[in-house]
């Protein structure tokens, strides 16, 4: 079990912007169906809502692994 959980805990900065690209990723494709399903300005805020959201769980993610990894040492 301890194998299946180590796989995900995101342990270095590369497995951080590992983790945000995927999901970028998606939610540049959500957003990009947002577009087509909210023609106009609807869409283009969800889709920018999208991808606001990516942006600042991005920046959480990357300062809990180096808040992690000052207090390891």
């Amino acid at each position: 079990m301890d194998r299946i959980k180590r796989l995900f805990i995101i342990k270095t900065k590369f497995e951080a912007f590992l983790a945000i690209y995927a999901i970028a990723m998606g939610a540049c494709a959500r957003g990009l169906h947002y577009l087509d399903v909210y023609p106009g300005i609807g869409g283009e805020l969800l889709f920018f809502a999208c991808c606001g959201a990516v942006m600042v769980v991005g920046g959480l993610m990357i300062d809990g692994v180096t808040l992690k990894q000052t207090y390891e040492r």
